[in-house]
């Protein structure tokens, strides 16, 4: 795995961001490789060929569900966002129409005041 999934470019990716997320993809990277070497210590029996190619796969695998996992959240961010600003939007078009309901239903009952 040469890095993190991607992000677009109108996803407001920003300096900071991108370097957290490969600061934190490198991280992920450092867990994988201790996690392999304490998975292939107690085979005290493998040799260092097989010791470095059954790590190198632990590591590839570990990566390649932690890219899959990034992925699924990502998704999901993206349609909670979508759903997020559907909402956003109903509430503000009802907002508007209270608003404006309220606005010509006081300019209504200021001009029956003014008409008695």
């Amino acid at each position: 795995m040469s890095g993190p999934p991607k992000q677009g470019a109108g996803a407001g990716g920003d300096l900071g961001n991108e370097v957290e997320g490969y600061l934190l993809w490198q991280a992920r990277v450092a867990e994988a490789e201790r996690r392999a070497r304490d998975f292939t210590g107690p085979l005290e029996w493998l040799t260092t060929a097989q010791r470095e190619q059954i790590e190198q796969r632990y590591v590839a695998d570990s990566l390649m569900r932690a890219r899959g996992d990034l992925e699924r959240i990502a998704a999901r961010c993206v349609s909670l966002r979508a759903e997020y600003e559907q909402r956003y939007r109903e509430l503000r078009r009802r907002c508007v129409g209270i608003a404006l309901a309220v606005c010509a239903g006081c300019t209504v009952l200021a001009a029956l005041l003014l008409a008695l």
